[in-house]
């Protein structure tokens, strides 16, 4: 039986050491980076930039793990870049709120906006949705998701992280037009997922989010980095390890329905230092939220985010 690797290494902080020898040990784990990227790829990071939020509120990925793995990249001789859709201000006015700005352009690495859409057909849902022509255009895509709490749908891990390749309020329209029914969203979210084919994904477990997320819950410290080339795997194995029940992910349940990546628990293989028996570090969940948003809530969210773009662009 072809077991699903999902790797798990311990970090204890946000020490640039401790985080590199963490990604280098996932990837390892996985066959080694040259398993996934070849030298000279345009390799699009795709972490979780949402709104300009200091690292220490755990809303975005945190900036050590995005820093070193683009070094890891250009040290192996790739061409990585940094970019999102984040739903408030831009990518650079998120970066910046991380200041990891400036090191990663000593590095020699973009930080780009995903925007420029190109109309794509999703497999799934038989939708075209705009998705930006960089991620499209990228020779590779590195996931990078952080690991929190959703009012929506639970939790957030590996899946939705790819929406951010919708470019800017359209992914507001889209939770309009298919958030009637859980089903029908994350089916869209599965086909984006699909269509940009990250090569890994590598969650940023090390501060997690817990509460009201995706924005506003709270940190909670877990100490760990986890890999797996399947993100449903990774669903499933990071949600057990934080005490959500697995049949209440909306994403999970939806990826059955449509036998896409591996939702049975008998064929993962969770590899490196931590196992389900270690123990868990429960999250506090998030009180669920309708997912469907209505014309009124687009509308305020667009003028919000003129605003903040306005402000952004003064102070920058």
């Amino acid at each position: 039986m072809n077991q699903v690797k999902v790797s798990i290494i311990k970090c204890p902080d946000y020490e640039s050491q401790n985080v590199r020898n963490a990604l280098i040990k996932n990837f390892d784990l996985h066959g080694g980076l040259s398993a996934f990227i070849s030298k000279s790829d345009n390799v699009l990071i795709k972490p979780n930039l949402i709104a300009p939020k200091p690292k220490e509120w755990a809303t975005q990925t945190h900036p050590a793990v995005i820093y070193e793995l683009a070094k890891l990249l250009v040290d192996f001789g790739a061409k990585p870049f940094v970019a999102d859709s984040p739903a408030w201000a831009d990518a650079r006015t998120c970066a910046k709120s991380l200041e990891i700005l400036e090191p990663l352009e000593k590095l020699g690495v973009k930080v780009r906006q995903l925007d420029e859409p190109v109309k794509r057909r999703l497999e799934f849902c038989r939708t075209r949705v705009g998705i930006s022509k960089y991620a499209l255009e990228a020779d590779k895509i590195i996931n990078l998701p952080k690991l929190k709490t959703h009012q929506q749908l639970v939790a957030t891990i590996a899946v939705k992280n790819m929406f951010g390749a919708v470019s800017g309020k359209a992914k507001a329209v889209w939770h309009y037009k298919k958030g009637s029914t859980f089903e029908e969203f994350c089916t869209m979210l599965i086909g984006i997922y699909k269509l940009l084919n990250p090569v890994i994904n590598i969650i940023d477990a090390v501060t997690a989010m817990e509460g009201p997320g995706p924005i506003r819950g709270n940190p909670k410290h877990l100490g760990w980095i986890a890999a797996s080339v399947d993100p449903i795997a990774a669903e499933i194995v990071c949600s057990d390890l934080v005490g959500i029940d697995t049949d209440k992910l909306p994403l999970v349940e939806t990826a059955k329905k449509l036998h896409f990546g591996c939702f049975d628990k008998n064929k993962i293989d969770i590899i490196g230092d931590l196992k389900p028996k270690d123990g868990r570090i429960v999250l506090e969940q998030a009180q669920l939220v309708p997912l469907r948003f209505t014309p009124l809530r687009i509308l305020k969210s667009i003028i919000r985010q003129i605003v903040i773009l306005a402000k952004s662009r003064k102070t920058s």
